[in-house]
């Protein structure tokens, strides 16, 4: 008769070998001098994209930079000009402050 408890422990017994030889396999094969070449490309290639990124980088920043300097320049010149208005709205109230006072 067909016993289904002893079938399933020699399937268990089957994938854990497979599973013991795929594992050796695999160390030998990540340790080779072809997957070495293969890891130090995928870096080379890696370090290559993070120079590339940097030099993007710093570009942006400079154009923040120079953006923020004109932004800055604008609203100087902008509170300078609302300033020269003031002032010409004082002397103007003064003139027409003394006009009064002398025509009385």
């Amino acid at each position: 008769m067909f016993d289904v408890k002893k079938c399933l422990k020699l399937k268990n017994v089957a994938v854990f070998a497979g599973g013991v030889l795929f594992g050796t396999a695999g160390v030998k094969v990540l340790g080779s001098q072809d997957a070495k070449k293969l890891y130090i490309n995928c870096l080379a290639a890696g370090l290559r994209a993070k120079e590339c990124v940097m030099t993007t980088a710093s570009n942006i920043q400079a154009n923040a930079e120079d953006v923020l300097a004109e932004a800055k320049e604008i609203n100087r010149a902008r509170a300078e000009e609302a300033f020269g208005e003031e002032e010409e709205a004082a002397e103007d109230f003064t003139e027409t402050t003394e006009k009064a006072e002398d025509a009385e």
